[in-house]
C-alpha cells in the first residue's frame, strides 16, 4: 500500500528516508512548519473533502495505556486524511510478550504504512523504531511526548496575541514538560518550570533543551517555588501529580502541597495568561475548576489540537509530497 501525490506517483518516503518521531527534538526544525500546516488545514473544509494524503495507506496505532484523546485523535485524523486506522490494544498482539518488539516491528512494516506507539518505556519505542521499516510515532513514552508537545505549541500560536510573558510549568517534571521544554525553546519562548524537590525534570533532557535554546535566545529556569514560575507568566500548564501506572501514589501526591494552580497562584501572572492542561485533570488535585473553567482557559482548544497537528505529523512523516503540495498550494 503506497498513497500517491496529484500526479499519481508514489509519495511515500522511501525506506533509507524514513523519518520518526520519538522526540520533539527530532522535527524542532520543522516544527513551525508543522504548526502552521495544522492550523490551515483546521480552518480549512474544502480540502477536509478533497484532500486525501493518507488514501491507500494503512496507520496501526499500538496502546500499552488506555487513552481518550490519543486513540480518538489519531483514528479521526487518520481517517480525515483518508487512512485505514487500525487499534492495537496490548491485549490483541503478541508485543513484548510472545514475540519481541524487534520482530513484531519487522511484521507491522509488511502489513503497516505507519505505526504509533503508546507504552510506557522509552526505550521500548526506540527499539520499534529501529526495526521497523515505516515511521514511527511516539504516542506517549515515560520520558517523552512529542504529540502532545506540538498541540501544545499550536495552541500557543494560536492565541499568541494574549500571550505576554513566559510560559510557566507547575507540577511534576514529567514527559509532557521534557517535550514542551524542547518545543518551546526551539520556536524561541522563554520557560519557567516550579517542581517539588526531588521531581524535577530529566537533566539530561533539560540540557539537550539549553543546546537548542542557545541558538534561539529563549531561556529556561527550574524552580521549586510556583509563585516564582508563574510571576509575569503569559501562560501557565500543570498536568496531574501523579501519572497514570505510578506506584507509591500517596506518598507522592503528598510532596506537591502548594503547587496546585488556584485563584492565589494565578494573580502573578498576565490577567490575560492562557491556561493549559494535557487532559485528564484531576480536579480539585492540580488545578481547581476555578482555573480550569475559567475564561482563561483554552484546555479543550488544546485536546483538539492533538488531532490536527498530528494530521500534520502523518501527513509529514508517511507523505512528504502531499504535505509540501498543500503548504504551496493553500
Amino acid at each position: 500500500m503506497r498513497g500517491t501525490d496529484s500526479q499519481g506517483t508514489s509519495s511515500m518516503r522511501s525506506n533509507e528516508a524514513k523519518q520518526d518521531l520519538l522526540t520533539i527534538d527530532d522535527v524542532t526544525d520543522e516544527l513551525p512548519g508543522l504548526i502552521d500546516w495544522a492550523i490551515r488545514i483546521k480552518h480549512d473544509d474544502e480540502a477536509l473533502y478533497d484532500f486525501k494524503p493518507l488514501d491507500g495507506l494503512a496507520i496501526g496505532s499500538i496502546y500499552e495505556k488506555p487513552s481518550t484523546r490519543t486513540r480518538v485523535s489519531f483514528e479521526v485524523g487518520v481517517t480525515r486524511l483518508g487512512g485505514q486506522a487500525l487499534t492495537l490494544l496490548s491485549g490483541d498482539i503478541q508485543l513484548g510478550k510472545s514475540e519481541s518488539i524487534a520482530d513484531t516491528a519487522s511484521v507491522l512494516s509488511r502489513y503497516l504504512d505507519g505505526i504509533t506507539y503508546r507504552c510506557f518505556g522509552h526505550a521500548d519505542v526506540e527499539e520499534l523504531a529501529k526495526h521497523a521499516t515505516v515511521p514511527v510515532i511516539n504516542a506517549l513514552s515515560d520520558l517523552h511526548h512529542p504529540c502532545q508537545a506540538a498541540a501544545d505549541l499550536m495552541t500557543i500560536v494560536e492565541h499568541a496575541e494574549r500571550v505576554n510573558g513566559h510560559i510557566a510549568w507547575v507540577g511534576d517534571g514529567n514527559n509532557v514538560l521534557h517535550d514542551l521544554v524542547i518545543g518551546a525553546v526551539s520556536m524561541g519562548h522563554d520557560i519557567k518550570y516550579a517542581t517539588p524537590s526531588g521531581f524535577e525534570p530529566d537533566e539530561r533532557i533539560i540540557s539537550q533543551a539549553r543546546s537548542i535554546a542557545e541558538g534561539t535566545g529563549a531561556t529556561i529556569t527550574g524552580t521549586n517555588d510556583p509563585d516564582e514560575a508563574v510571576s509575569g507568566a503569559g501562560v501557565i500548564y500543570t498536568d496531574v501529580f501523579v501519572s497514570m501506572g505510578e506506584e507509591h501514589a500517596g506518598e507522592k501526591f503528598g510532596a506537591f502541597e502548594g503547587f496546585q494552580v488556584n485563584e492565589s497562584l494565578v494573580s502573578n501572572a498576565d490577567p490575560d495568561y492562557l491556561f493549559m492542561h494535557c487532559l485528564p485533570a484531576h480536579r480539585g488535585e492540580e488545578v481547581t475548576n476555578a482555573v480550569i473553567d475559567s475564561p482563561n482557559s483554552v484546555v479543550f482548544d488544546q485536546a483538539e489540537n492533538r488531532m490536527w497537528a498530528q494530521m500534520s505529523i502523518l501527513t509529514y512523516l508517511c507523505n512528504e509530497a502531499a504535505w509540501h503540495a498543500y503548504r504551496e498550494l493553500r
